[in-house]
C-alpha cells in the first residue's frame, strides 16, 4: 500500500463536476476513515471566494448530492475544516505565487486534479512550474477533454510532458473507475469458464452501447464543438473495447494492464475515405418525447442549425489473432430511448443440435455486461421447460444473473471518482490512460471524422426517445445482427 500524499489541489473547483462528483466522493472518503488525517484540500476557479463560502459552496453540494443515508452532521462538519480556497486565473502566472502560498508546506506530497478547457493547460502547466508546484513530489491528474483530435492532443501531452514525466501524470477516464468495469478484469481473467472461448472461434460479435436520455443539459458550446464520437467513443467506448479484446495481462498492474489495452488499439482496423459512410452511421435528434416529456430537437435546443452528431454507430473490427473476424458494434447517443450502458458477448452456436428432431429451438449464448444504470453481469443460457416432451422438447432462454447490487448488498456502491481520487492520491496508475492510448484512440477517431469528410456524411435524424436513426438498424441486420434492446 502507498503512502497518500497529504494535500490535494482541485482546478474547477466551484464547477458542476465539482459538486456532483469531487465533493461528494471525497465526503465519501474522509467519511469511511480512507483518506489521511492532516489532508487539506484545496479549491481553486476564477470565482473569488473565501475559505468560509467556498465551505459553505461544498456544503450545499453534500446536502444536494449525497444520498440521505450518507449524511452525517458531525462528519460533514470535520470534512468541510479540510477544505480552503484561493482564486486563481489560470491564464495569469502572477496568481500561482498566492496559490502556492496558500497551500503551503507541500514536502508530504500534493496531488492535483485538473479540470480545465483544452487552451489553459500549458499555461496552467507553466504557472504551476513557476510557483514550485510541479516537483518530484507532486503528481497531476487531467480530466478531459485532452484535446479535440491527435495534433492538439500531443500539444496538451507535450506541455504537461515537459513538467510532469509520464509516472507522475494520470490521465482520467471515470468509466474506469466502475465497479462493473473493473469486474471485466474479474470475468476473464478470474474464471476458467470464459477465456478459453473469448475469441474468434467462440464469439460471433461484440456490441457496446452507452445511451443517454438528456439533451445539451447547459454544454451547447461545448458538444456542438465535438459531437458523440469524440465525446463518447474516443474515451469511454475505446476503452471498454480495449478491455473487453485484451490479451491476458501478465500481472494486475499499471503498466501489464495498460500495455494490453493499447495493443488492442493500435490493432483497430482503419475506417477512412468513403468506407466510413459505409461502417459508421451518424444522427442528431428531433422532437420528441423522452422519459415522458414532450422534448425539442437539438437544433431548437441550440438556437441554429448543426451538423454535429449526437448519435454515432460503428461497425469496428480489431486486426489480430484473436479476434480476426469479430465484428464490434459500438453506438452512443443523446435522447435515446433509456439511460444505459452495457457490453453484449454474443456466442457462436452450438455446432449441432441434438434437439432439432424434437421441435427443440437452440439459442446462441449471450453474455450482458450491464455498467449503468443497474450493475448486473447476465448469462442467457437454454434451458428444458418442464414437462413429459410428448409433442416435442421445449427448450427456453433463461438468465443466470450476478447482480452485484443484490450479491454485494452489504457493501456500499461507491462513485466512480472516489477510487479514482484516492488511487490518485496514493500513485496507483492502474485505472488512468497512458499517453500512448490516448494517441492510438485519436488516431482511429481521426480517421473516421475525415472519412465523413470525404464522403459527406451527414447526421440523419431520429426522434429524441428512439434508439437512433433507422439506418443504425440496417448496419447490422446487413450481418443478421440485431442490437440488444
Amino acid at each position: 500500500m502507498r503512502q497518500p500524499f497529504g494535500k490535494l489541489l482541485l482546478f474547477g473547483a466551484t464547477g458542476d463536476l465539482s459538486q456532483r462528483m469531487l465533493i461528494p466522493s471525497l465526503y465519501g472518503l474522509h467519511a469511511d476513515g480512507l483518506l489521511p488525517q492532516d489532508l487539506t484540500i484545496t479549491g481553486t476557479a476564477r470565482s473569488t471566494l473565501s475559505d468560509a463560502e467556498f465551505r459553505d459552496f461544498a456544503a450545499k453540494a453534500l446536502d444536494t448530492h449525497l444520498p440521505e443515508d450518507r449524511k452525517d452532521a458531525g462528519a460533514i462538519a470535520a470534512f468541510l475544516d479540510r477544505l480552503q480556497y484561493q482564486q486563481l486565473d489560470a491564464s495569469d502566472l502572477g496568481g500561482y505565487a498566492a496559490l502556492a502560498e496558500k497551500l503551503g508546506d507541500i514536502s508530504n506530497g500534493l496531488a492535483i486534479f485538473l479540470s480545465t478547457a483544452p487552451k489553459f493547460f500549458e499555461p496552467t502547466i507553466k504557472g504551476l512550474a513557476s510557483a514550485g508546484l510541479a516537483g518530484s513530489n507532486v503528481r497531476i491528474g487531467l480530466e478531459k477533454p485532452l484535446g479535440t483530435d491527435l495534433p492538439t492532443s500531443r500539444e496538451i501531452n507535450d506541455a504537461v510532458a515537459s513538467v510532469f514525466p509520464e509516472e507522475r501524470t494520470f490521465r482520467i477516464d471515470h468509466y474506469l473507475g466502475k465497479e462493473t468495469v473493473q469486474n471485466i478484469l474479474a470475468l476473464r481473467f478470474g474464471n476458467s469458464l470464459f477465456e478459453p472461448i473469448w475469441n474468434a472461434a467462440g464469439i460471433d460479435h461484440v456490441q457496446i452501447t452507452v445511451s443517454e436520455t438528456v439533451g445539451l443539459e447547459g454544454r451547447a458550446g461545448y458538444y456542438d464543438e465535438v459531437g458523440a464520437l469524440r465525446d463518447m467513443v474516443q474515451n469511454h467506448i475505446l476503452q471498454l473495447l480495449a478491455l473487453i479484446a485484451m490479451e491476458p495481462p501478465a500481472r494486475f498492474d499499471g503498466t501489464s494492464i495498460r500495455d494490453e489495452k493499447v495493443k488492442v488499439l493500435r490493432s483497430l482496423r482503419p475506417i477512412a475515405g468513403r468506407e466510413a459512410g459505409d461502417l459508421t452511421v451518424t444522427g442528431q435528434y428531433t422532437g420528441g418525447a423522452s422519459t415522458g416529456k414532450i422534448v425539442a430537437g437539438y437544433a431548437e435546443e441550440l438556437g441554429k442549425d448543426s451538423r454535429a452528431e449526437t448519435f454515432v454507430a460503428i461497425k469496428a473490427h480489431v486486426d489480430n489473432w484473436r479476434w480476426q473476424g469479430v465484428p464490434f458494434y459500438l453506438r452512443t447517443g443523446k435522447r435515446m430511448t433509456e439511460r444505459r450502458s452495457e457490453i453484449v458477448v454474443q456466442f457462436k452456436p452450438v455446432p449441432h443440435s441434438i434437439f432439432a428432431e424434437r421441435g427443440g429451438v437452440l439459442q446462441s449464448n449471450t453474455l450482458i455486461i450491464r455498467i449503468q444504470p443497474e450493475e448486473y453481469v447476465r448469462l442467457l443460457v437454454m434451458a428444458k421447460e418442464p414437462g413429459l416432451d410428448r409433442e416435442g422438447v421445449r427448450l427456453r432462454e433463461v438468465p443466470l444473473n450476478l447482480s452485484l447490487e443484490h450479491e454485494f448488498a452489504g457493501t456500499r456502491r461507491r462513485i466512480a471518482y472516489e477510487r479514482l481520487l484516492l488511487d490518485l492520491l496514493e500513485g496507483d496508475p492502474t485505472l488512468f490512460v497512458r499517453r500512448d492510448e490516448v494517441e492510438a484512440q485519436w488516431t482511429w477517431i481521426d480517421a473516421i471524422r475525415a472519412g465523413w469528410e470525404t464522403a459527406d456524411v451527414k447526421p440523419k435524424p431520429y426522434a429524441a426517445g428512439t434508439w437512433g436513426p433507422s439506418a443504425a438498424i440496417a448496419l447490422t441486420e446487413r450481418d443478421g445482427v440485431t442490437w440488444n434492446e
